[in-house]
């Protein structure tokens, strides 16, 4: 039965249905089925942290429907119905009551964000921002509120701050980080970014944890390590995501960071495939689009009946930071080396170079940034 099963994805979002995509370029025959645990829109994710200066709705950044993106792939679209359950022996996946039958599985599973301890009984009050539908239930709450905490200074914090900064709102970001985007700047180029960001309106209270986060029926009150008090109407947890693999290894498939994925993204069993924020490909777990994209290619070749290995040259993230223009490529995890900076202001360029004199990764700020492309061209690749 399994090899008449279809090809099965789970998960809607721009891995599982991009992977669709480029699967039915390949193969217009064999059958598909995309099961989602939401409603299935087809939205980029990216865009939800610029949807506030825009003014955009939840529905307004919804590119197709369910429905619409069955059509286009030519595949059926379960949404609303949660995965329970795999069972790698009979090949088969737990929908609620029922059980599925596949010939290969892709996890395009995504990422959950990290919960603060004050979640469950803040409700509303303390809301984040991982899919459309949350983007949804956040803006809603901002209604006749002006005051966002986000608690956070890693990208999306950022990218939150300056997009609802822009939006009108007066924003306030606390972060134990000692500086902004530690992970992927070196402490200049974040001082600049950071006073852009405050030229906007933005205050940071960063190096400070928080004591205490109470709520009120029109107020949110944050007491610090420090001593100080931020006072606000709504609060915005960014602290950052954990791959979902979960469902992976209570089905003993092996998982690290993600669910561990060879060159061809095939996991410990020969019919499980996982791409995306949950995958952790020959040790690199990316949560960013460029190699999501680049996965999606490379798995509709294998499962198209053509093995394909993936690799990733490097791939430059452009931080969507309107105040403070950024495009940063990181030094991979475990590289040595030092950050070389020069520039002056906001026109920043920091290089990160190892112990050979090889360029690692890069961050450039204000004009820096048109050495983007050729600096680019210098950086080894991330996985070959």
């Amino acid at each position: 039965m399994a090899d008449t099963a279809p090809l099965v994805i789970v998960g809607t979002g721009l891995a599982g249905y991009n992977l669709a995509k480029e699967f039915r370029k390949l193969d217009d025959q064999r059958p598909m089925l995309l099961v989602s645990a939401d409603d299935g829109r087809f939205y980029s994710k990216p865009l939800l942290s610029t949807g506030f200066s825009k003014g955009k709705e939840a529905d307004e950044l919804a590119m197709q429907d369910a429905a619409a993106m069955a059509a286009q792939i030519g595949a059926e679209v379960l949404t609303g119905v949660p995965v329970s359950a795999i069972n790698p022996a009979e090949r088969t996946l737990t929908l609620g009551d029922r059980e599925q039958a596949y010939s290969d599985l892709v996890l395009a599973l995504g990422a959950e964000v990290r919960a603060l301890p004050w979640r469950e009984q803040l409700g509303e009050r303390l809301l984040s921002i991982n899919d459309l539908a949350d983007y949804g239930r956040f803006r809603a709450a901002l209604t006749g509120r002006k005051k966002v905490l986000i608690i956070g200074a890693g990208l999306i914090g950022c990218e939150f701050a300056n997009d609802l900064s822009l939006g009108g709102f007066e924003v306030t970001v606390v972060a134990t980080d000692p500086w902004l985007m530690p992970q992927l700047l070196p402490e200049p180029v974040a001082a600049a970014v950071q006073r852009r960001l405050e030229a906007l309106g933005v205050t940071f209270h960063l190096g400070c944890g928080i004591r205490e986060l109470a709520a009120s029926d029109d107020a949110l009150l944050a007491l610090l390590d420090d001593g100080s008090e931020v006072h606000a109407d709504q609060g915005l947890s960014a602290i950052g995501l954990a791959p979902r693999t979960d469902l992976a290894a209570a089905a003993g498939l092996s998982v690290g960071r993600g669910v561990r994925v060879d060159a061809q993204l095939r996991s410990s069993d020969p019919h499980i495939y996982a791409l995306g924020d949950c995958a952790e490909v020959a040790g690199l777990n990316l949560m960013y689009v460029m190699p999501l994209m680049t996965s999606a290619r490379a798995l509709a070749k294998t499962l198209a009946g053509t093995p394909a290995a993936v690799s990733y040259p490097a791939m430059p993230i452009m931080v969507k930071t309107p105040a403070c223009p950024l495009v940063v490529s990181p030094p991979l995890a475990g590289v040595s080396g030092e950050w070389q900076i020069s520039g002056e202001g906001e026109d920043l360029r920091a290089v990160f170079i190892d112990q050979t004199g090889q360029l690692q990764g890069f961050a450039l700020t204000g004009a820096a940034v048109s050495e983007k492309a050729l600096l680019t061209r210098e950086l080894p690749a991330w996985l070959s």
